[in-house]
């Protein structure tokens, strides 16, 4: 009898795990850049009552027992030379290649962990309507590569809060790859873009015929 109905928790388990990867497998979708864009709804913006502390950042991280923030979480994950961890997750050695400035940096004090789309824009395009659980998933969110990306200092403060109607990376070369981690980014979290934004990824869209997206909406 036990073993019977041991027999039964496994394979309603197996069909459980089944039909999340199932699930899963089929979430992700891929599309050419131009035609990403018309998938983003036109929407005006609004930034009121906007307050940063509204997104809880950084917490536990997608491991809470490995002591690290979602920050360090992200600098071990994108470090092309991996760095020492040590007591309390203190990050020492490794290399980062900063994509947006084309620029080597050897260490972790010298990164910002980006926010792909920022905290303000998400905001004016939807996240003032979340709850404060969505948010704080927002605000974390290392379930696709493009949501958080370490780069240098100077350029996340450069790019502040702006959408690429008013800041691209400074390197030309990735302008294809940034847009289309935006916009990835955007239906991920089913965001809104406002009309000069919308003119400005539809501008660089038509000179990426290569460039795909790749995203999976978040429920």
């Amino acid at each position: 009898m036990v073993i019977s109905v041991l027999r039964g928790v496994a394979a309603t388990s197996l069909a459980v795990l089944s039909v999340a990867a199932s699930t899963s497998a089929h979430a992700a979708e891929t599309l050419p850049l131009a035609e990403a864009v018309t998938r983003l709804p036109v929407a005006t913006e609004s930034r009121e009552g906007y307050d940063r502390d509204a997104f809880r950042h950084w917490n536990t991280g997608d491991d809470p027992a490995d002591g690290c923030s979602t920050r360090n979480e992200v600098l071990i994950d994108e470090a092309v030379e991996p760095p020492a961890v040590g007591a309390r997750c203190r990050l020492s050695g490794g290399s980062w290649w900063s994509y947006y400035d084309q620029v080597w940096v050897t260490s972790a004090s010298g990164l910002d962990i980006d926010h792909m789309v920022p905290l303000a824009e998400s905001w004016d395009s939807g996240g003032s309507a979340w709850t404060a659980q969505r948010r704080e998933a927002y605000a974390n969110d290392q379930g696709a590569e493009a949501s958080l990306v370490a780069v240098t200092a100077r350029s996340n403060r450069s790019k502040a809060d702006q959408d690429p109607a008013q800041w691209m990376p400074p390197a030309a070369e990735v302008h294809c790859r940034y847009v289309a981690e935006w916009v990835g980014t955007k239906l991920r979290w089913n965001l809104t873009a406002d009309k000069a934004e919308m003119a400005a990824l539809q501008d660089v869209a038509g000179g990426c015929p290569e460039q795909n997206v790749i995203f999976e909406p978040v429920a």
